[in-house]
């Protein structure tokens, strides 16, 4: 199944430039967004239908990298500059610690199930994206049927 992602690169590729705005638009810099993909894959849900076919996110594997955007976004910070839509609930700050010493707030796991939340929605959205530019181009039925080899 691997191989069908092999054959449509370069339009993934135009889908990411044209997607660039979403996720400038989004609780996630472009560093947040590569990390989230690279722990997303991409099935066909009813390959063998050509009615039902579309393309879905398995986001199974990024609850796993879900805390290291926070890593990420405080490198970012200390070196200048997070870029992207800043995420106040990311916490850090010494009320956040107060809070967390005095066991008030839980900001955390709940920061954490927002930020899924939010990279489920924009992997969706990304691949909603693809299979329309895959459709525009005239790829799609091709692409359906590689994925059911």
């Amino acid at each position: 199944m691997a191989h069908w992602t092999d054959s449509i690169v370069g339009d993934r590729m135009t889908v990411d430039r044209e997607f660039n705005d979403h996720v400038m638009n989004s609780r996630f810099n472009s560093q947040e967004w590569g990390l989230i993909m690279t722990a997303t894959e991409f099935e066909i849900e009813n390959a063998d239908d050509p009615e039902a076919a579309r393309i879905v996110a398995d986001t199974e594997k990024v609850p796993q990298i879900i805390p290291e955007l926070d890593n990420i976004r405080k490198q970012m910070g200390a070196m200048g500059g997070a870029g992207g839509q800043q995420d106040s609930s990311s916490g850090g700050g010494i009320v956040d610690s107060i809070k967390g010493a005095l066991g008030l707030g839980d900001g955390g796991k709940q920061g954490q199930q927002e930020k899924l939340e939010d990279a489920e929605r924009l992997t969706q959205a990304y691949a909603d994206a693809l299979q329309d530019h895959l459709e525009k181009k005239g790829k799609w039925e091709q692409v359906r049927i590689a994925y059911q080899e």
